[in-house]
């Protein structure tokens, strides 16, 4: 009971801090006038002749901002119900539905490993809570195991594709977080501290994390003592994640899933050990033959299913059948693969944006929590995710065609729209519209000690997009010298 109660809190303030945090930039993403706005997604599904069952989303009844905000205010009102154990199943079902029709229209900002990660585990937690409105005894052996599943292939995959993709700086080099600390998205300013490490040390600590994403999650499955060792395991694995780097409410989420492997008795001496004991709850009777027949099957289901998808990303096909049936699943969001920093990003190229009213001179657009100026600290900003801001991280390694919505920022910086303005730190302009902005890319690396006063260096390498202005129509074009 204990361990149940532990879980839905902790998986209750995830799924809040997701919602909470997307919902205060919602109008400046996806809103009508946003960056990537919903209804172009929609747009976009209907010119293809896509049907619910391959674009899941409450957003086809309408795809009015207003509809966005209701979906919002249904999984932050489902999220606080998980997280006061209020009304379990129904609660999870809502905030699944809000958050699944969000995901679906919200690429790009909406399209990171954490937020389908949350659409999975909202659905396969429903069968964990309790049926009632309050706990009413022990949750099935089952029904815990298909969120271990999860737990494992979450970590386990996160390790594979280290190893599968060649990567000579994970292993044999153990090189890898040398360049972790300055290039990962959003550093912190602990980053900074951990890079000062020596070379052995940063060698032992990228072993340590090998043995905790490829070792320490195979004991998930086995008996309890070593479900605990999975379960303390992968707990310290996310702490340092905390403590290196800003990822969003993932390690908040990463750590609900990491509670059913421990057990009420081990969290008592540990966690709860100065707290007065649970109240006892009467236990249940015996499931129904049919309900635990499903249950086990369901397992199976999650295992294959999950064990398919992960395969096919290294060229596995499984039959034409098994094929059908994943491809109908897939938009759903409902099992899925993972597996980050398979290769290793060993330069950090940023994104610098400017605008100038007479072209002559230039000021930047700072972000709140990316790099930009060369004083500027790296600061905590998780559980919360500043979205733009990380996809800004994604759009520096590709190019500007691959990144509309960077252009329609650019549009949208010279029509002084107060969405995107929200989204940055503040207005060089003070209200005055520049007539030109430009894009430049710049490597940036941590300082070394010697700069006092400095966090980065960084070197210009050229334009990411054209230098752009608007027409007389308010259309982008870009701009002649």
């Amino acid at each position: 009971m204990l361990t149940r109660w532990l879980y839905f809190k902790v998986l209750g303030l995830s799924a809040l801090f997701a919602t909470i945090s997307f919902w205060w930039q919602l109008p400046g993403l996806i809103g009508s006038r946003g960056l990537s706005p919903a209804f172009r997604t929609l747009d976009w599904l209907r010119d293809g002749h896509a049907s619910f069952a391959q674009a899941p989303t409450l957003v086809w009844l309408s795809s009015s901002d207003a509809m966005l905000h209701l979906l919002c205010a249904g999984a932050a009102l489902g999220s606080l119900l998980v997280f006061a154990s209020v009304a379990l199943r129904p609660a999870l079902a809502l905030t699944w539905v809000c958050w699944l029709s969000l995901v679906t229209v919200g690429s790009p900002f909406l399209s990171f490993q954490w937020d389908v990660l949350l659409v999975e585990v909202l659905l396969f937690s429903i069968p964990y809570a309790p049926s009632g409105l309050i706990a009413d005894g022990e949750p099935s052996s089952w029904s815990r195991l298909l969120l271990i599943i999860i737990s494992f292939k979450v970590t386990f995959e996160s390790g594979v594709v280290k190893l599968a993709s060649g990567d000579s700086a994970w292993w044999p080099d153990l090189t890898a977080l040398t360049f972790h600390w300055w290039s990962q998205p959003l550093p912190t300013w602990t980053s900074y501290l951990a890079w000062l490490w020596p070379l052995w040390a940063q060698k032992l600590l990228c072993l340590t994390v090998l043995a905790l994403e490829l070792v320490v999650p195979l004991l998930s499955f086995g008996p309890r003592p070593a479900r605990r060792v999975a379960g303390v395991g992968s707990l310290v694995l996310l702490g340092g994640l905390a403590l290196g780097g800003n990822y969003s409410f993932y390690n908040l989420l990463a750590a609900a899933l990491a509670v059913p492997l421990l057990d009420d008795g081990f969290l008592r001496r540990t966690v709860f050990r100065f707290l007065p004991p649970f109240a006892e709850v009467p236990q249940p009777g015996p499931a129904r033959r049919w309900s635990t027949w499903s249950g086990w099957a369901l397992v199976a289901v999650l295992a294959v299913s999950g064990a398919l998808i992960f395969l096919q990303r290294f060229g596995v096909q499984p039959p034409a059948p098994a094929r059908q049936a994943l491809a109908f699943i897939d938009p759903f969001n409902c099992i899925n693969a993972y597996g980050a920093f398979a290769v290793m990003t060993k330069t950090r190229p940023e994104i610098i944006v400017e605008g100038s009213v007479d072209g002559l001179t230039w000021k930047e657009y700072d972000f709140r929590w990316k790099p930009g100026r060369l004083d500027a600290r790296p600061r905590f900003v998780a559980p919360w995710q500043p979205r733009l801001d990380w996809q800004m991280w994604f759009a520096a390694l590709g190019h500007c065609q691959q990144n509309p919505w960077l252009l329609e920022l650019q549009r949208q910086l010279m029509a002084g729209s107060p969405q995107a303005l929200a989204l940055l730190d503040g207005d060089p302009f003070s209200g005055t519209r520049p007539t030109r902005v430009r894009t430049t890319v710049y490597q940036y690396r941590f300082a070394p000690l010697e700069q006092a006063g400095q966090w980065w260096t960084r070197q210009p390498t050229g334009p990411y997009c054209p230098e752009v202005r608007l027409d007389a129509q308010g259309a982008l074009v870009r701009a002649t010298p």
